[in-house]
């Protein structure tokens, strides 16, 4: 599991991996009864996944929300029939006190940005189960909910706080550490709970937070409930949400066997996604292996291959060598994405991805790859996709080409294995981004006429000519120019800052529409990516350096 193997990241070598195990977890209780599943906080004080910290008062670091991410994983697919998710906790008078500061104030700033990050897509992840997937979630506040711990609440459908005269919810990030709630807090505030800008602006600046009633008043929680009736206040709501919940009962569920994973020095290598890493250009070469055989489109055969039938095989390796790449792998900075195999087999199977999309299991694989698809996005990694010789863009796969900075594609209309490309329908609003726009859609800005002529060539196979005319490339290299072509413009990137690179792309790919989860990773992120780096904050007088100190932080009071 990640405890045993992960050091602090001036180690590199020594990775963080994201394995988990409901039998392994050391901070999470998953219990389930008819239609409710929940899962209670119960952090281990000394369980941190690095060395430096106690987790106290269920206080989390990434070890934490690593286990959060399996057991919410194993509940997609494993339980079917849950269709309310209960997020409580097992200490007394307290829920959670968000992210460890002494674990912040111990980090490197890679390790507090990345942490971050992976914290935001899990609870984003919970809220694209609550709008696709029919899974809703329920926080059980059963003591104080501070910063991160209300963020998780936030995430949640709906708030539910007893009302025992000292429990409150708080963002006390601001007065307390000078930094920003890390986790979405703000913006789910203003977008998601309409909680007026007056209102907001003095919760998010007093330490000790606001109590169950006002609370009520001021949308920060949904409902409360006396000590005596809390439980069963919880009950029934969470029975009440699973009643809106269209997931199937009494269906058999599909185990999540771990993934086969080799690690050496050259990368990381999977059954059908291998990654190369390359130190000295800073690159890492992403290939994404099409079926290695015709996978059948019935019902009965998908479910009988489970966790082993190709879209899921292959979105949750895929998922796991981004967070390998993102999190160990620092100065590669440059993502190469490629594909391999037979792109009438990928078409095969989006066929089947539509043609039963109405099925439980096949719903939440294509969720599985929307997710995955949107941690591309939101990567603050250069992607340039290479459609070469052999490639086998089409569909699903095609969304790494849509997905990437760049693409190049390979013109060579006098050679037989001149690549191709392909789009199919689940290219127009299957895998929405973060933007909540399909990837097609957010190329062209939502101009009609360009996603028209697109749509108009579903499931065709097309030339470079004819993808680099229908807008659905970067640039066409002849044969002649290729190599040079790729190697120079891979250079080039190469050479430019990251810090400059990281905000550029992250600004571009974005584009003009704008929603919760944009607001959250390209700007209140941006601005935490800032403070995270100012002497107010992290330097040796700054508010979450001596935290916990008895000394009172030293600011620069000019205002930037």
């Amino acid at each position: 599991m990640a405890h045993a193997a992960v050091s602090l990241p001036e180690q590199p070598r020594q990775r963080v991996t994201f394995d988990a195990h409901p039998d392994r977890y050391r901070h999470w209780k998953l219990s389930f009864d008819g239609p409710v599943a929940t899962l209670t906080m119960d952090v281990n004080e000394d369980g941190g996944l690095r060395p430096g910290y106690k987790l106290k008062l269920n206080s989390y670091d990434l070890g934490v929300d690593i286990e959060l991410y399996d057991a919410l994983q194993r509940i997609r697919f494993e339980h079917p029939d849950v269709r309310t998710i209960v997020l409580t906790s097992a200490k007394d008078r307290i829920f959670c006190s968000g992210a460890n500061i002494f674990m912040l104030g111990l980090s490197s700033h890679a390790w507090k940005v990345n942490f971050c990050k992976f914290t935001n897509e899990t609870r984003n992840g919970m809220e694209d189960s609550s709008r696709h997937s029919g899974l809703k979630f329920l926080a059980a506040c059963n003591g104080t909910t501070a910063g991160g711990g209300y963020e998780l609440a936030l995430a949640c459908d709906e708030i539910l706080l007893i009302d025992d005269r000292s429990a409150a919810v708080s963002l006390p990030e601001v007065p307390l550490l000078g930094v920003l709630p890390g986790t979405g807090g703000l913006t789910r505030l203003t977008d998601k709970r309409k909680v007026r800008r007056d209102y907001a602006d003095i919760f998010c600046t007093v330490t000790e937070g606001v109590r169950a009633p006002r609370a009520k008043e001021w949308r920060l929680i949904d409902d409360f409930a006396k000590p005596q009736q809390f439980a069963g206040a919880v009950r029934r709501r969470a029975l009440e949400l699973a009643e809106l919940s269209d997931r199937p009962q009494g269906t058999p569920g599909i185990e999540l066997t771990p993934l086969a994973r080799r690690i050496d020095e050259g990368g990381y290598h999977y059954r059908h996604v291998n990654v190369q890493i390359d130190a000295t250009a800073r690159t890492a070469t992403l290939t994404v292996n099409a079926p290695a055989t015709a996978q059948r489109g019935d019902l009965a055969a998908i479910l009988a291959a489970g966790v082993d039938w190709w879209p899921l095989a292959m979105a949750r390796e895929l998922d796991d060598a981004i967070l390998m790449l993102r999190s160990n792998d620092l100065e590669i900075g440059t993502w190469i994405l490629k594909t391999r195999g037979d792109s009438e087999r990928v078409l095969a199977v989006d066929e089947a991805l539509a043609v039963h999309a109405g099925n439980w299991f096949v719903r939440e694989t294509v969720g599985m790859l929307r997710r995955t698809l949107a941690r591309l996005d939101v990567s603050s990694r250069t992607l340039f996709a290479v459609i070469d010789s052999g490639s086998c863009f089409a569909g699903t796969l095609l969304e790494l080409a849509l997905a990437a900075d760049r693409s190049y594609m390979l013109s060579a209309p006098e050679r037989a294995d001149a690549p191709r490309v392909a789009l199919s329908p689940l290219n127009f609003g299957a895998y929405e981004t973060v933007a909540r726009r399909s990837r097609i859609d957010s190329r062209f800005y939502a101009e009609v006429q360009p996603i028209a002529r697109a749509r108009e060539t579903v499931g065709r196979s097309l030339s470079t000519e004819a993808a680099l005319e229908l807008g659905l490339i970067t640039a066409a290299p002849d044969a002649l120019d290729w190599a040079d072509e790729i190697r120079i413009a891979v250079e080039e990137r190469s050479s430019l800052s990251p810090d400059a690179l990281t905000g550029m792309e992250a600004s571009l790919r974005f584009g003009a529409a704008e929603t919760m989860e944009t607001r959250i990773f390209g700007r209140l992120s941006a601005w935490q990516n800032w403070i995270f780096i100012r002497p107010n904050a992290v330097g040796e007088a700054g508010a979450l350096k001596v935290f916990g100190s008895g000394n009172k932080a030293r600011f620069n009071w000019e205002r930037v």
